[in-house]
C-alpha cells in the first residue's frame, strides 16, 4: 500500500469553539498516538484527508509535521451524520514491519445459483497484518454457489503476511434459499400490521350495482312526485 503524504499543523487551541473554527477553515482536528509516543494534537487539510480515505479505511498516511514524518493509519474517523464531512480523526502511529489488527472489507463477487440469496453476514473481517501491507479488501467469490453454502473466515484467501484475528469458524457469507412471492407478501402484510397500516377494502361489484338501483329508484320517485304537483296546478 502506497504512502499518502498529508501536511499537518500543530494544534494549540482546544475545545468545541476551537474545533468549529478549524472545521470552518476546511481542516480536521486529529490526534496522533501509539508506538510509545505521547499523543500529538494536529490539524489536517480536510480535502486531502477525505481523498486519502477514499483509498480505503486503512489508508497508510505519512503525516508531515515540522519537518518530520510519521506513518499512521486511521483508527477512528468521526463524520457529520447529515453532511458526511470529517469532524475528527484518531490516527495510530505505526512503523514498517509492525503488526497491527485491522478490519478489512469483504468484497463479494460472482453470482450464486438462481434460487439462492447471498447474505453477507459480516462486511469486514479482522486481520493481523503488517502496517505497510494492509490489504484494501478480501475477495470472496460466490459464483455458482448452491443453497446451504457457508463461507467461513478459514475459507478466505489471505494475502501473504496476513493472518486471521477472529475465530476461523466466523461466518462471512451465507447462501440461503430466496423467498417466494407468497413469503414476501406475507412478510409485507405482517410488517404493515405491526405498523398499524390499514388498507380500505374495494367496493364489490354487487354493492355498486345495488347502489345504482337505489339511486334509480329514488330518481323515479322524485319524477312521480314532480308530475303529481304539476297536474294539481
Amino acid at each position: 500500500m502506497a504512502e499518502i503524504k498529508i501536511a499537518a499543523e500543530a494544534r494549540t487551541e482546544f475545545g468545541k469553539g476551537a474545533a468549529r473554527r478549524i472545521r470552518r477553515a476546511d481542516k480536521v482536528p486529529a490526534v496522533l498516538y501509539g508506538s510509545g509516543i505521547d499523543p500529538v494534537h494536529v490539524t489536517l487539510p480536510g480535502h486531502d484527508l477525505a481523498l486519502a480515505l477514499k483509498h480505503g479505511a486503512n489508508a497508510l498516511l505519512s503525516i508531515e509535521l515540522d519537518g518530520d514524518s510519521q506513518l499512521a493509519i486511521p483508527k477512528q474517523v468521526q463524520r457529520d451524520a447529515l453532511k458526511g464531512f470529517i469532524e475528527h480523526a484518531d490516527l495510530l502511529v505505526v512503523k514498517k514491519g509492525q503488526k497491527v489488527v485491522v478490519d478489512v472489507a469483504i468484497n463479494v463477487t460472482g453470482e450464486a445459483v438462481q434460487e439462492a440469496l447471498v447474505v453477507t453476514e459480516n462486511a469486514t473481517v479482522s486481520l493481523e497484518a503488517e502496517a505497510t501491507h494492509i490489504p484494501e479488501s478480501i475477495e470472496v467469490s460466490v459464483e455458482g454457489a448452491e443453497v446451504g453454502t457457508q463461507i467461513l473466515a478459514k475459507d478466505l484467501v489471505l494475502p501473504s503476511g496476513s493472518t486471521l484475528a477472529v475465530d476461523e469458524d466466523h461466518l462471512i457469507v451465507n447462501i440461503v434459499a430466496a423467498p417466494t412471492q407468497a413469503e414476501v407478501e406475507a412478510d409485507l402484510a405482517e410488517a404493515e400490521a405491526e405498523a398499524g397500516i390499514e388498507h380500505d377494502e374495494p367496493e364489490s361489484a354487487e354493492g355498486a350495482g345495488e347502489g345504482a338501483e337505489d339511486s334509480g329508484d329514488a330518481e323515479a320517485a322524485d319524477g312521480s312526485a314532480a308530475g303529481g304537483d304539476s297536474e294539481s296546478e
